[in-house]
């Protein structure tokens, strides 16, 4: 039992500072592939929620691949994490719910689960990275959730150890966990129904549920589509962890205002969800960043989030082929004036 810590004693300074206790590998369920029929059943699952979010084709100019956006921007949260987290809350039972939900969040994940908690009339806690821009925090205490703030690498630890002291609940964890992934796998559906001669899909990799999940529907359906995912220069572990032929910790790490992707490592259980879904990692500089968020609201007037940015600014350094090729547009919960500042850069 995680040691409880009431509100006037986080007030008073007492709130414990991820001295998480580790949760030992037997604890949880083994590590297996995410079915097409989990994720076909997932779809039905977060139907009237999550909205099937077009798929639109960019103009890069001339001598660039053949790009389409996959604007997951849209919905209701901004952000694609609403999918698995709807799909995760669906799934508990309803003793689970009555405990109340937490999770880890830099604020996409944090407002997809605080969306689908409230819609089953769940109380949700958040443990959120303390430097979120605050459009995202005050979306997520909107949606009533209870925020706990930490640092980045507090909250890493978090999720790396599945545990927090203070947290009472059930935990759902924002990437290693079966259901959100499944529900991140809806999106795959879409892009090959309305895609079909797709060759290429980009993701952002964050925690790497994203790929995971879509990674897991296109390969089901299109086994021969290369999944690349996209990682800024300043945290890129995937990438690392290829070269280093193991999960690894990214040695270079720095926070930047990519802050919805991008983690420290890359841990056991997702290099194992990854690997065999995952081909590749293509590394862009913030600078790619900025220009990817600048082109996407200049050619589709879509904003887009650091994270959301980063698969267009992978598919526009040329390395992922002509295509077509499908950049997911994960999300774009940043403050405007951040915004402004960083596409006229």
């Amino acid at each position: 039992m995680l040691l409880f810590v009431t509100p006037n004693e986080r007030l008073l300074g007492g709130l414990q500072r991820c001295r998480a206790r580790p949760i030992t590998p037997h604890m949880l369920d083994p590590v297996r592939p995410i079915t097409l029929a989990e994720i076909e059943e997932a779809r039905g699952r977060v139907a009237g929620t999550v909205l099937r979010t077009p798929l639109v084709r960019l103009d890069a100019g001339a001598g660039a691949p053949e790009i389409y956006l996959k604007l997951e921007n849209l919905q209701p949260t901004n952000a694609y994490k609403i999918r698995g987290a709807t799909n995760a809350v669906a799934r508990l039972s309803d003793e689970e719910r009555a405990r109340g939900v937490w999770t880890i969040s830099a604020g996409n994940a944090g407002q997809g689960v605080a969306y689908a908690a409230r819609a089953f009339g769940v109380p949700c806690s958040v443990v959120a990275i303390e430097t979120a821009p605050q459009t995202k925090l005050d979306r997520m205490r909107a949606l009533g959730a209870n925020i706990v703030p930490v640092s980045y690498t507090d909250a890493w630890k978090a999720a790396e150890a599945h545990a927090f002291d203070g947290m009472d609940g059930t935990f759902i964890h924002p990437f290693d966990n079966p259901h959100f992934i499944a529900g991140h796998g809806t999106m795959g559906l879409e892009i090959v129904e309305d895609l079909p001669s797709v060759r290429t899909v980009i993701c952002a990799i964050g925690g790497g549920g994203l790929i995971t999940g879509v990674g897991s529907a296109v390969k089901a359906l299109k086994p021969d589509v290369e999944i690349i995912g996209a990682e800024p220069e300043t945290a890129a572990p995937y990438a690392y962890s290829l070269e280093q032929r193991g999960p690894s910790k990214f040695p270079d790490w720095q926070a930047s205002f990519v802050d919805g992707a991008g983690g420290q490592s890359v841990t056991e259980r997702m290099w194992q969800r990854m690997r065999p879904l995952a081909d590749r990692s293509i590394v862009v500089t913030l600078d790619e960043t900025r220009r990817a968020m600048r082109i996407i609201a200049d050619k589709s007037r879509a904003v887009a989030e650091g994270a959301g940015a980063l698969a267009l600014a992978a598919a526009l350094t040329g390395r992922a082929g002509d295509g077509p090729i499908i950049c997911v547009v994960s999300g774009g919960n940043i403050d405007l004036k951040k915004f402004a500042e960083l596409i006229t850069v």
